[in-house]
């Protein structure tokens, strides 16, 4: 047991796509949290929100609870992932980057792990255990 621990091949302690199905559910399921409400708040009709790349704060908060609510569910079942995962990664890069420039690393911190982790589950694709596994195949 203490051997496979110290292994360096992730498949002799734990199958990889394991790794990537616990990833990719765990970030959607997060993300889900910040996108959630804001479909709430669109279907109520406020559209008050942030302008960081000047193109209204209508649209911007559109396609953020696009990004936030309706990719994140395609990401969490698996379903056109790397498809899905591309708004996700912008609308990361845009808090990270632009949104939160000025403040202190400690507000952009979440932002970078959502990043980061929407960019490992682009290289990897939705792994085995997804809906793109049962549509497309390897």
């Amino acid at each position: 047991m203490l051997k496979n621990l110290l292994s360096t091949k992730l498949d002799q302690f734990v199958s990889p796509d394991i790794a990537i199905l616990i990833l990719r559910i765990g970030a959607a399921a997060l993300i889900m949290t910040h996108g959630i409400p804001k479909l709430l708040r669109v279907l109520d009709g406020d559209f008050s929100f942030g302008d960081p790349i000047g193109i209204g704060s209508t649209a911007s908060l559109l396609l953020v609870t696009f990004a936030e609510a309706i990719c994140a569910v395609f990401v969490l079942i698996g379903a056109f992932t790397r498809v899905a995962l591309i708004p996700l990664i912008i609308n990361m890069a845009v808090v990270v980057f632009v949104a939160h420039a000025d403040d202190p690393f400690s507000r952009k911190e979440l932002g970078l792990f959502f990043l980061i982790s929407f960019i490992v589950l682009f290289f990897t694709g939705a792994g085995k255990y997804s809906v793109d596994q049962k549509l497309f195949g390897k």
